[in-house]
C-alpha cells in the first residue's frame, strides 16, 4: 500500500501533493493526467527530479497503489 498526501479539490476530487515510497517522500510537481477505471481512479504525476508515476486509488477503500514508474531519463515507451 502506498501512502499519499492529498488535498480536497482538483478535477479528480483529490489533489495529490506527495507520496511515500520506500520511506522516501516524493513531492508531486504536476498532475499530468487522470482517468477513471473500473472501480479505480488513475493519476499520472511528475515528481521533483522528473520521474513520472502512475498511481491508482481504489474507489471503495481509498487505498493507493503504484502502477507504473518512469525515471525520467529517456521518453517512456508508447503503446505499452
Amino acid at each position: 500500500m502506498l501512502e499519499v498526501t492529498v488535498e480536497p479539490g482538483g478535477s479528480s476530487g483529490e489533489e495529490p501533493r506527495a507520496f511515500y515510497l520506500s520511506g522516501h517522500r516524493q513531492e508531486i510537481e504536476a498532475m499530468l493526467d487522470h482517468w477513471p477505471g473500473s472501480g479505480h481512479l488513475y493519476l499520472k504525476v511528475r515528481v521533483r527530479g522528473g520521474a513520472i508515476y502512475i498511481l491508482r486509488r481504489e474507489d471503495a477503500t481509498g487505498r493507493w497503489e503504484l502502477r507504473l514508474f518512469h525515471g525520467g531519463r529517456e521518453p517512456p515507451l508508447s503503446g505499452a
